[in-house]
């Protein structure tokens, strides 16, 4: 099961980035992450409520909905969205998959977790993995004060990420599954930002281009309700360190489909790259060893 929802949360991850590129256009960037999550919490909550599987949430984990969706479904996606204006996808997928560390420190500070030496040495080889994939990338954009704007931006957007992961396991221990709780952080989520444009004075526009429409659907129902719920209810079962490691796969999905749609061409540095991102695959999910006791006499 843990399997699958891996392999489910990478491959829908690893091609949102496609929708995401056609949402770029007439409609203000705020406004887009808006409608996609009211669009994902609307189908959340209908099939919640049909299901009868929507579970009652008391003032503290309606708090925490709050908290989790201002972290994951709206600042997080803020800053990586604007990042992307001063610095190259690449670094910034390379700064996201940072996640699995910062993940791993948060589990130790908030939880009292250990952090196990495997999933640190994955993810410092996923990482550099990442870096050799993108090398071209980032060895091509000069530093600037632009370039330092993007890098914090981008970070941020990672620890606020992180910080929604902390969240989530929060409310899961407390006996509260991912399906209720998403569907109640995307609403809260979609408010923020619809009060952040009003604010702003964005015009709320609309797009009624099939590209536009087909890329919303696809990033709220596929890249929103099934994926967010996926890699959430592995957050629960695995830990939040061990499942942040599909930030460090998706990018490498995305350029496996970079190929086929936009003549993407590998490299020596960039092969190396996935065998390393491969590795630190291995070694994250590595079981450790069990230690042998002493027979008592």
């Amino acid at each position: 099961m843990n399997l699958s929802l891996y392999l489910l949360t990478v491959l829908i991850w690893g091609t949102t980035w496609i929708a995401i590129k056609l949402q770029v256009g007439l409609v203000a960037i705020p406004l887009s992450i808006a409608y996609r999550f009211s669009l994902a919490a609307l189908v959340l909550f209908a099939i919640l409520l049909l299901s009868r599987r929507l579970q009652p949430l008391g003032r503290r984990g309606q708090l925490i909905c709050l908290a989790q969706g201002l972290c994951l479904f709206c600042v997080n996606f803020l800053c990586f969205y604007t990042a992307s204006q001063w610095i190259p996808s690449g670094l910034i997928a390379v700064v996201f998959s940072t996640a699995t560390l910062w993940n791993a420190l948060n589990a130790r500070i908030f939880f009292g977790q250990r952090i196990a030496t495997n999933v640190v040495g994955g993810g410092a080889l996923g990482l550099l993995g990442l870096a050799l994939l993108f090398w071209p990338e980032l060895s091509g954009h000069a530093a600037n004060r632009e370039t330092f704007y993007g890098l914090g931006l981008a970070l941020l957007g990672t620890l606020c990420f992180s910080a929604g992961n902390m969240l989530s396991s929060l409310q899961q221990k407390a006996g509260l599954r991912p399906l209720s709780t998403n569907a109640w952080g995307m609403l809260y989520g979609s408010l923020i930002l619809l009060a952040i444009c009003l604010v702003q004075g964005v015009p709320f526009t609309f797009d009624y281009s099939p590209r536009y429409v087909g890329s919303l659907v696809y990033l709220a129902i596929p890249g929103s309700v099934i994926g967010f719920t996926a890699y959430l209810t592995l957050v629960g079962r695995m830990g939040p360190e061990r499942a942040a490691y599909c930030t460090v796969l998706f990018p490498v999905v995305a350029l496996n489909v970079s190929t086929y749609m936009e003549g993407y061409q590998w490299s020596a540095p960039a092969l190396a790259g996935l065998v390393l991102v491969m590795a630190g695959n291995v070694l994250v999910f590595r079981k450790p060893k069990p230690v042998l006791q002493p027979a008592r006499a």
